[in-house]
C-alpha cells in the first residue's frame, strides 16, 4: 500500500475494505509469472467478497503458478473522491498495483444496475472506458457472470464476454492471452484467435442492424467470428470441479461471513420466470462425502461459526440428511451453526428441522412467489398453500417464531384476487403460529416481502411485458391496507429501479449509449438506493434516443430476433415457447426428476457427475 492511499484511510468509511492483508490471501512474486489478473467485482468489498463464485475463479487461478490473480472492488464514494482527488488510480488489493498494469481485467457482474460501476471502475484505473478506445492487447478487459446472457447492452465496454461457468473457460482464455503476448499478437489478431475457444463472445466481431420500428433486424458476422448463438459452457464433473477450502477470511465483517457450501447447480424445478433456474442447467450435485470433506476443511481454515449450503433450493438436495449430519458432527462439537437458506415449502421435514437446530436456531425463509395457486401455476412454482402452512406449524411446534415469506408482484397474469390471496397467506400463516407454538411469550415475526416481477432473458417469460410502475404500486398500497395484523411486517421494492433493471437485461447494444450518460452524469452505485437516481437514468435514455418502453414495457413476438439471442444456455427456444402457453392455460409442468421435459440442456457438453435426471430429445 503506497503512503499516499495510507493517508486516506482514516478520512473514509470502512478502512478495512481497502487495505488488503488478508488471512489466506495469495500473493506471488509478480516477475515469476506469465500473466497477471485482476478479478474485478462492480461493488463493495462486503458485497464481493460473499460471492463464491467470485471467490471459486480466484482460486482456480492462483492455482496455477504462472499466474497470479488478485482482487478489486468499487470503492465507496468517499473513498472515491479521495482517490480522484489524489490521483491515485485503482488498484488490486494483494499487490496495490494500478489496474491498468495487469493483463486482464475481469468482471464478475450478476446485476445489471452495476454496469456503471464497471464503467466507474475502468475510469478509476486510468482506462479509456470503451473497447475501441484500448487499442492494445493487455490490458484485456473481460466480462462474466449471469448477466454475460445477455452481453449486447455492455458490448461498447467489453473485449470479450465469457458465457456460462468459468472453472474451465477462463484459464483457456488466460492461455491463449500468454500465448499472444509470447508471439506478439495484436489485439485484433488475439480476438480472432480467441473467438475460436467455445464459451467466448466477441461483440467486436459482429454487426447488428435494426428494422424502422427498432427491433432487432439481424446480426452479421464478421470474418473470423464464430457462429451464433455462442453456446456456453458448463463444468463438466461438478463433484470434482475445484471448491476453495482454503479461502480468503476478510478483516472485515461482510455480508455472508460465514463459510458457503455450494451443493449443486442447476434445478430440478422449473419456475418460469428465473433466469437462474434455466442458465445453470442442466442440474449436477456433489456427494455428500465430497461436500462434507469440503466444509470441514473449510471450518477449519477459517475459524467461522457457521456454515451455509447454497443452491437454488437447497431442500431439494437428495442426499440432505446424511450431509447435515456429517456437518453437523463436527460443527456441534466447535460452536459452528449450519443454515438452510433456499428451502421449499413443500419438503421441509421434522427430522431436517431437527438437525439445523442443534447449534443455533435461525428465521425461516420461504418463497411461494404467488399468493394464489392459480398464479402459482401460471409462474410453475409447484407449492401449495396447504404445504407451506403445514411447513409453518412444523416449525412453530419445535420453538420457531420468525418466517419470511417472499412475493412477486407484477407477475404475468396477475389480479387483485391474487395480491390480497398474499395477505391472507400471511394472515394464514399468523393463525398456525397462535395454533401450535408452545411458548407465545416472544410473539411472532411474519415479513412479507414483494419484488417488482422483471422478465428476463433466456426463461419462459422472456416475452411478457412488465408491470407498469404506476400499476405495481398501486398492488403495493392494496397490500399493505390489507395487512392488519401487528406481527406481520411488509417491505417492498423500489419499482422505479426494476424498471431500469428490467430496460437493461432485455436491451441491445444502443444502450451503451445510455449507460455511459448515466456514468458521465454521476451514475455509480446504482445498486444502493441512496445513489440511485431515476431522472439521471430517464435523462441519459433520452439524450441517446433509447425508449424504456421498447425494452420494458411491451410484449415480445416468438418471431422476433431477441438481442440475448447471440448466446444460448443450452434451453431450447421451442420448449421456452411451450412453456408459455403452458402458462397461459394455468398447466404446471412436472420437475425434473418426476418427468424430463426435454428442454435440451442434457445435450451439453460435459462428462461425469450427476446430470439431467431425464435424457429424451428436446421437443
Amino acid at each position: 500500500m503506497n503512503d499516499t492511499l495510507k493517508r486516506m484511510l482514516p478520512s473514509v468509511q470502512k478502512p478495512a475494505r481497502y487495505t488488503g492483508g488478508e488471512f489466506g490471501q495469495i500473493v506471488k512474486d509478480k516477475s515469476a509469472v506469465n500473466l497477471r489478473v485482476a478479478l474485478c467485482f462492480p461493488d463493495t468489498y462486503e458485497i464481493g467478497m460473499s460471492n463464491l463464485g467470485a471467490r471459486i475463479l480466484y482460486d482456480i487461478a492462483n492455482s496455477r503458478a504462472d499466474i497470479w490473480c488478485e482482487r478489486a472492488f468499487a470503492p465507496w464514494t468517499d473513498m472515491e473522491a479521495q482517490m480522484r482527488a489524489c490521483s491515485v488510480p485503482l488498484g488490486a488489493l494483494e499487490s496495490g498495483d494500478a489496474l491498468s498494469g495487469f493483463d486482464v481485467i475481469a468482471f464478475s457482474v450478476g446485476y445489471e444496475l452495476a454496469y456503471t460501476n464497471v464503467l466507474n471502475m475502468l475510469d478509476l484505473a486510468c482506462m479509456p472506458v470503451r473497447s475501441n478506445e484500448r487499442e492494445s492487447l493487455t490490458p484485456l478487459v473481460v466480462m462474466g457472470g449471469t448477466c454475460a446472457y445477455n452481453p449486447e447492452p455492455m458490448s461498447d465496454f467489453i473485449d470479450l464476454f465469457l458465457i456460462g461457468e468459468g472453472e474451465e473457460l477462463n484459464l483457456e482464455v488466460y492461455d491463449a492471452l500468454a500465448r499472444a503476448k509470447t508471439i506478439g499478437l495484436s489485439k485484433s489478431e488475439f480476438l480472432l484467435e480467441a473467438a475460436k475457444i467455445p464459451g467466448v463472445y466477441i461483440p467486436s466481431l459482429y454487426d447488428i442492424f435494426y428494422n424502422e420500428s427498432g427491433l432487432v433486424r439481424e446480426f452479421t458476422a464478421k470474418p473470423g467470428a464464430g457462429a451464433l448463438p455462442i453456446q456456453k459452457r458448463v463444468a463438466k464433473n461438478f463433484d470434482t470441479a475445484p471448491f476453495p477450502t482454503e479461502a480468503i477470511v476478510p478483516s472485515t465483517e461482510i455480508v455472508h461471513d460465514r463459510v458457503t457450501l455450494e451443493l449443486f447447480r442447476g434445478c430440478i424445478r422449473g419456475c418460469r420466470f428465473c433466469q437462474a433456474g434455466y442458465a445453470y442447467r442442466p442440474y449436477r450435485d456433489r456427494k455428500p462425502e465430497t461436500l462434507i470433506a469440503q466444509g470441514i476443511a473449510a471450518l477449519k481454515h477459517s475459524g467461522y461459526g457457521e456454515i451455509s449450503l447454497s443452491s437454488l433450493s437447497s431442500s431439494d438436495y437428495p442426499h440432505l440428511l446424511e450431509l447435515c449430519d456429517g456437518l453437523l458432527d463436527y460443527s456441534e462439537a466447535h460452536g459452528a451453526s449450519l443454515s438452510l437458506p433456499s428451502l421449499r415449502a413443500d419438503n421441509f421435514s421434522i427430522d431436517l428441522m431437527q438437525r439445523v437446530q442443534r447449534v443455533r436456531k435461525s428465521g425461516l425463509t420461504f418463497a411461494p412467489e404467488a399468493g394464489s395457486q392459480r398464479l402459482r401455476d401460471i409462474i410453475n412454482k409447484n407449492v401449495t398453500e396447504d404445504a407451506l402452512l403445514n411447513t409453518c406449524r412444523i416449525a412453530f411446534r419445535g420453538g420457531w417464531s420468525a418466517v419470511k415469506l417472499y412475493f412477486m408482484l407484477g407477475l404475468p397474469g396477475e389480479t387483485d384476487e391474487d395480491v390480497l390471496a398474499i395477505a391472507d397467506l400471511a394472515n394464514k400463516v399468523v393463525r398456525a403460529w397462535r395454533e401450535e407454538a408452545p411458548n407465545k411469550s416472544r410473539g411472532v415475526r411474519v415479513t412479507v416481502s414483494t419484488s417488482h416481477f422483471v422478465p428476463k432473458p433466456h426463461t419462459a417469460f422472456q416475452w411478457e411485458p412488465q408491470c407498469p410502475r404506476e400499476e405495481y404500486s398501486r398492488r403495493v398500497a392494496l397490500l399493505r391496507e390489507n395487512l392488519r395484523s401487528k406481527s406481520i411486517s411488509y417491505n417492498w421494492h423500489d419499482p422505479d429501479a426494476s424498471l431500469i433493471e428490467a430496460v437493461l437485461s432485455r436491451g441491445d447494444r444502443r444502450l451503451g449509449r445510455a449507460i455511459e450518460r448515466a456514468w458521465r452524469a454521476g451514475g455509480k452505485m446504482d445498486a444502493w438506493g441512496e445513489h440511485f437516481s431515476f431522472a439521471r437514468w430517464l435523462t441519459a435514455f433520452g439524450i441517446s434516443g433509447c425508449n424504456p418502453t421498447l425494452y420494458a414495457l411491451r410484449e415480445r413476438g416468438y418471431d422476433e430476433i431477441l438481442p440475448w439471442g447471440v448466446v444460448s444456455t443450452g434451453v431450447d427456444t421451442k420448449f421456452l415457447i411451450a412453456e408459455r402457453e403452458e402458462s397461459l392455460r394455468g398447466i404446471q409442468t412436472p420437475d425434473c426428476r418426476e418427468k424430463c421435459s426435454a428442454c435440451g440442456a442434457s445435450r451439453l457438453d460435459f462428462s461425469g457427475g450427476a446430470v439431467c435426471p431425464g435424457r429424451r430429445e428436446p421437443i
